[in-house]
């Protein structure tokens, strides 16, 4: 059972009280009652209230006093007035200060009633969007981009800065790498952050259906065009607009975003009038736009458009130091997302991890996290859980120079992990024969076979 609604009721009428009061309390309210005006203010520094209900006149500070407070003190908490005499002016003056409502006496219960459930739901709702707000903010905020290394920082600062801003940005980077992250940062930090953010991935999309996709079209403007439409432009007004891929844009639309990027004005396919829309661009790419533009692939009067302020998201093998924290987030994120108790993985799988190059970066990542969080059928993923071109054996003087810390180790866990490795490293440099993995270790091929099954590695059979 959640916790009552708390009510405070400002009245020095008893009859009205006690009507006002059984119908409430028998309704699942709790109800604080107050006389006057200087009372009703003391009970809100005492206790939290989702609704006030109080009487326009009353002895001392009356009901616009206490409506002036709650509005400066408590804006989140909806306020009722009651009044029972005077004119409709003054209920609208109480409006017009901030009041929710105001009800006439004497008190129709069912009113009454009817009016706080109504505030109640309202007041709810405004704070259901305030915490929905706040966590679209907190997904695409710049340090969702995981991460410590002197890179990551350094992309921060410049999301940051560039947020406050209304400039046109060229987002650059592998694929992969997190640039439609970079914009969402971009966007959910700037002043725009209340009102639209459209992606459009300006390679998925065919040419002939990308420029209505961009700036909508009018009725009859091709077959099919049954209708006017509306363009992403006109969809992210006051808002922004992300092209994702803005390197496979054809030249044709080229000239027209680059005619937008001049005039803020779109024409849509089929329409003669021109429709002014303001909107931030950010665009992305993976391709080398200089060298397009040398090459005549790329109008060099739009590049520098776009290129107003570029930003270079880093390849993940140029901060290998944050591959341990992307690991571990999308472990959390993957098992709560699948519903499956949460995994770790082994000291030796994330080193393994961290030598491999990542032509994929931060996606390709996160897809092998995900395929071994349903795939890996014990708690702690293993060196030999990940995929073969993945499973590296981290080369150190001596095997492995280990050390006693101040908390100690497990002796056990410790040296099981190093023979397996050290098992991995010897079928790995010999190829997958065993005997030849045998007599590295000094062991004999069965014995070798023994400790493989028992240790349950399993690794491709080789002639003898």
């Amino acid at each position: 059972m959640g916790l009552k609604p708390r009510i405070l009721i400002a009245d020095d009428e008893p009859l009205t009280l006690e009507l006002v009061v059984e119908r409430l309390q028998a309704e699942g309210y709790e109800v604080e009652v107050v006389s006057d005006g200087e009372e009703a203010i003391e009970a809100a520094r005492r206790n939290s209230f989702k609704l006030v209900l109080t009487d326009l006149s009353m002895p001392g500070m009356g009901g616009m006093e206490v409506l002036a407070h709650f509005v400066k003190h408590y804006p989140e908490t909806p306020v009722i007035v009651l009044t029972g005499f005077g004119t409709i002016e003054t209920a609208v003056e109480a409006i017009k200060r901030g009041a929710y409502d105001y009800l006439s006496k004497p008190a129709n219960l069912d009113e009454i009633s009817l009016t706080l459930k109504r505030a109640i739901n309202h007041k709810d709702l405004k704070e259901e969007n305030v915490a929905l707000r706040s966590q679209i903010q907190e997904q695409h905020r710049p340090d969702r981009l995981i991460g410590q290394s002197s890179a990551i920082h350094h992309l921060y600062r410049i999301i940051k800065r560039v947020a406050k801003t209304d400039s046109t940005v060229l987002i650059t980077g592998e694929s992969g790498t997190g640039k439609e992250l970079v914009a969402n940062g971009i966007h959910y930090q700037s002043p725009r952050r209340d009102m639209p953010f459209v992606p459009i991935n300006c390679g998925a999309i065919p040419e002939e259906l990308l420029e209505s996709e961009l700036f909508g079209h009018e009725k009859g403007a091709f077959t099919g065009a049954f209708k006017e439409r509306r363009g992403r432009f006109e969809l992210a007004n006051k808002g922004t607009v992300f092209l994702d891929e803005i390197g496979e844009m054809s030249p044709k639309l080229q000239v027209k975003l680059l005619r937008f990027l001049q005039e803020t004005k779109i024409q849509r396919v089929g329409g003669s009038r021109t429709v002014e829309v303001d909107v931030r661009i950010l665009a992305a790419t993976n391709k080398d736009l200089e060298r397009a533009v040398t090459e005549s692939e790329f109008r060099e009067d739009l590049f520098y458009r776009l290129n107003v302020i570029p930003i270079h998201v880093p390849p993940l093998r140029e901060r290998t130091g944050d591959i341990s924290l992307l690991i571990q987030h999308f472990l959390k994120q993957h098992c709560v997302k699948k519903n499956i108790p949460q995994k770790q993985m082994s000291a030796a799988a994330i080193e393994s991890l961290e030598q491999y190059d990542w032509p994929g970066n931060v996606r390709e990542l996160e897809n092998v996290i995900e395929r071994l969080v349903i795939l890996t059928d014990t708690d702690e993923i293993q060196l030999l859980d990940l995929p073969k071109r993945m499973q590296v054996v981290v080369q150190q003087p001596e095997a492995r120079h280990i050390e006693l810390g101040q908390d100690g180790i497990n002796l056990k866990e410790t040296l099981d992990s190093l023979e397996n490795r050290l098992i991995v490293d010897a079928l790995q440099r010999a190829g997958g024969v065993k005997n030849k993995a045998a007599k590295l270790l000094g062991l004999n091929r069965t014995t070798l076979i023994e400790k493989m099954k028992k240790k349950q590695i399993d690794f491709p059979s080789s002639m003898l």
